[in-house]
């Protein structure tokens, strides 16, 4: 174990720590702390049915101190507080803990601190998932050890005693998780930034600032790369620390990875280009996911081997919710892209499909425009199905592009995700793609985007 890891463990002996959140992110923190001896407090809005009976009762066996239910932060004291990334980092029982003196920190902040290991990790708008995930593929192809985690579901924390100098970490990171961090990756990616969780967020110019703070705290061995498509992203470039990478689809670019004209794309360093691979070699459709290459190319050049990087493209075939292939029924195929919570996300999706499809959208509401998406929706979409409560925007959005034309597209508004599956199940014809593509959070009826993507396919399998 790295003697600084050690150390840790070794000075939260006995110290009352709370852990904010008994979701996926710290059960097995809890679990670690408190066998290192750590009076650990798990702390939850939910009460214990919520949360599940069993695995509050395997908490108290252990030792673990329950605060839950609508009151579960008033009067908390401790000496650290761990908060989930879903709590605001400026909510006021935090803010009055650091006025205490507590410890305010969070899961992936203390690994960031202590991982003994170099540090590749994601953030963006859109494409964190695949990106994060292509990285970690290729290098694990070229036969390093990888420990992938982050905002993408696996903790890191709880590994840390296992992770060896020569691995690598991968790791996605949301906004949430970096507004407060104060280490940055050795390798920090940024594939764009567009209007995203402001319901959350004070407001944009706070979200940009907390993507910003990927690279805030590198040096000058550090590698920073950049979506260069993307205005907000390569604005950011200034704040780079250390060797800085570009991506592009567009245009060429004098360090960093980059679609040619010529349908073939090129890795630039100082300005010598070498091709890497043709385009058509990439299995997952889409040009966005041309993008999360090129950006997972950049971040892996001189990690990763060139037969690797071309293997992984050849062979990945994506991650669930994400443009995933369900079915194909009566010559209609329906896909699911639950995880296009946003505008941007949904826009990316349409421009997988080479022809107008049948588009369920509509969910929990994020305070972000849907304006940009309408000229979309009007180019691939030819029956929008919505529910939700941002159903009325996506629809005025639409109703008020100058472009609209109500003969090439029906909007037909459902009251819920199996309502809208059975009308488009009744509405497709052979030759047909059918798609689950929100532009909205799914807060509304489910708990995250993963369990309206299982939702749908489910609905989708039982047709």
């Amino acid at each position: 174990m790295d003697s600084r890891v050690q150390r840790f463990f070794d000075e939260i002996k006995g110290r009352r720590i709370a852990v904010i959140g008994i979701g996926v992110s710290h059960t097995d923190l809890i679990t670690r702390f408190q066998e290192r001896g750590a009076k650990v407090v798990a702390c939850d809005k939910r009460d214990r049915e919520r949360i599940g009976t069993a695995l509050c009762e395997n908490f108290e066996a252990m030792g673990v101190e329950l605060r839950l239910g609508e009151d579960y932060l008033e009067g908390l004291s401790a000496d650290m507080v761990l908060r989930t990334p879903g709590m605001y980092f400026y909510h006021p029982v935090l803010q009055d803990l650091r006025r205490d003196g507590v410890i305010v920190t969070s899961e992936m902040e203390l690994f960031f601190d202590l991982c003994p290991c170099k540090t590749i990790a994601v953030t963006g708008s859109d494409g964190k998932t695949t990106t994060t995930t292509l990285i970690a593929e290729m290098l694990k192809e070229t036969g390093h050890r990888v420990h992938l985690g982050g905002n993408i579901g696996r903790p890191l924390m709880p590994l840390l005693a296992d992770i060896r100098p020569n691995d690598y970490a991968v790791v996605e990171l949301s906004s949430f998780q970096l507004i407060s961090m104060r280490e940055s990756p050795d390798i920090a990616v940024i594939t764009n930034i567009a209007p995203n969780h402001l319901d959350v967020h004070k407001d944009m110019e706070e979200y940009v600032n907390a993507k910003r703070n990927i690279l805030l705290h590198q040096h000058a061995f550090s590698r920073s790369v950049f979506g260069v498509d993307n205005a907000l992203a390569a604005s950011l470039e200034g704040d780079a620390r250390g060797q800085i990478m570009e991506f592009s689809v567009n245009h060429s670019v004098r360090t960093g990875a980059y679609l040619g004209e010529d349908g073939i794309i090129y890795m630039a360093v100082n300005g010598q280009a070498e091709k890497v691979m043709r385009r058509e070699d990439i299995r997952l459709p889409g040009i966005h996911n041309v993008q999360n290459y090129l950006a997972a190319i950049s971040a892996v050049w001189g990690h990763a081997d060139l037969d690797a990087i071309r293997n992984v493209a050849s062979e990945f075939g994506g991650v669930e919710h994400r443009i995933e292939l369900v079915r194909e029924k009566n010559g209609v195929k329906w896909y699911n892209d639950s995880i296009a919570t946003s505008p941007t996300r949904a826009m990316a999706g349409l421009d997988s499909f080479q022809q107008k499809i049948i588009l369920l959208a509509g969910g929990y509401d994020k305070h972000i425009p849907y304006e940009p998406l309408a000229p979309k929706l009007m180019e691939k979409v030819k029956i929008l199905i919505l529910s939700g409560p941002t159903s009325p925007k996506i629809e005025e959005a639409l109703k008020s592009y100058e472009g609209y034309d109500p003969s090439k597209i029906e909007i037909l508004h459902v009251k819920d995700l199996e309502e809208g599956v059975g009308r488009a199940n009744d509405l497709a014809q052979p030759g047909d793609i059918v798609s689950l593509s929100p532009a909205s959070a799914s807060f509304d009826a489910y708990p995250n985007f993963e369990a309206r993507g299982r939702h749908f396919k489910d609905l989708v399998k039982a047709l």
